[in-house]
């Protein structure tokens, strides 16, 4: 028991001499400027333990930031990428309104130059049949279409309508092999008659004599004879002539002057004494009264 107490007697008076030696320094160090070396050389001992206190703490905040910082960099990636995407996508539209767009001003400057009065029209199907050239537009007898009507694109003739429905019609291209058209060379005005030839390339001259006066790369326009197509439209240029002898006609192929596998848009073609009947014209009931008898 006697050592018990004697070992907490030291501790105490050890802790005493300690606290007092501290109060002394503190004093010492406010007053006199004696003990700043012996600092100095204390704090470069004791910072490589405050450092390794403290690196467990910056490692964890660091690592923190740092995956924080690479989760917001992926969100922000995915978000670049999605609108990278969407603004491809409205380019490649922008892109296809700006081919629209040019079309259809070529359309419009064919027909203010022939002076026609026009609709355009847009292609909503073509028929897959290869020995049946037809297209179907979305415009039908509500807009003024009828049976036999022309249709153009930006480049020259492209068919007929075949049935005027209410909301949309089939048209019948020029190459269709049941199609014919009345057309004339443009260089000495010599009139035919061009026939579809089942290919989307081609149409034929069949009734031009072996001494007929047609050579390669004549142009042939409508002549306006048929009552269906206005004349001076563009249908086609002579691309092959084969006259044999003791045959009384030549054999004359002609390339299309539209472009019947690719245009989209139509123009439909009124003559000048028929306006477009955009809108339907109903009777007026009579305002007048009979006259009575006490009136006469």
């Amino acid at each position: 028991m006697k050592l018990i107490f004697a070992k907490r007697a030291s501790l105490n008076s050890r802790l005493l001499i300690g606290v007092v030696a501290a109060l002394v320094l503190m004093i010492a160090d406010q007053r006199h400027e004696h003990l700043k070396n012996l600092r100095s050389a204390l704090s470069v001992i004791v910072y490589p333990i405050q450092y390794l206190v403290d690196l467990p703490f910056k490692t964890q905040s660091a690592a923190y930031e740092s995956l924080s910082e690479r989760a917001q960099l992926l969100k922000e990636n995915r978000a670049l990428k999605q609108e990278a995407l969407i603004l491809k996508n409205r380019l490649l539209k922008f892109s296809a309104l700006e081919k629209e767009n040019i079309r259809l001003r070529g359309l419009l400057e064919n027909s203010f130059k022939l002076g026609e009065q026009v609709l355009i029209a847009e292609l909503l199907s073509v028929n897959l049949n290869p020995y049946k050239h037809v297209v179907v537009i979305n415009k039908g007898s509500r807009f003024g279409i009828f049976n036999g009507q022309a249709a153009i694109d930006a480049y020259g003739v492209y068919g007929q309508v075949i049935q005027a429905n209410p909301l949309s019609s089939e048209v019948i291209l020029i190459t269709d092999p049941s199609h014919a058209i009345s057309v004339e060379i443009n260089r000495n005005g010599l009139r035919t008659i061009a026939v579809g030839s089942g290919l989307i390339d081609r149409i034929d001259l069949p009734f031009l004599p072996n001494n007929s006066d047609i050579q390669i790369g004549d142009l042939l326009v409508t002549s306006g004879l048929d009552n269906t197509f206005p004349a001076g439209y563009p249908v086609g240029s002579v691309t092959s002539i084969s006259r044999e002898p003791g045959n009384s006609f030549a054999i004359v192929h002609a390339q299309p002057a539209a472009y019947l596998d690719k245009s989209r848009e139509l123009l439909m073609i009124w003559s000048n004494k028929e306006p477009i009947p955009l809108f339907e014209v109903k009777e007026q009931p009579a305002t007048n009264k009979e006259a009575t008898p006490g009136e006469q």
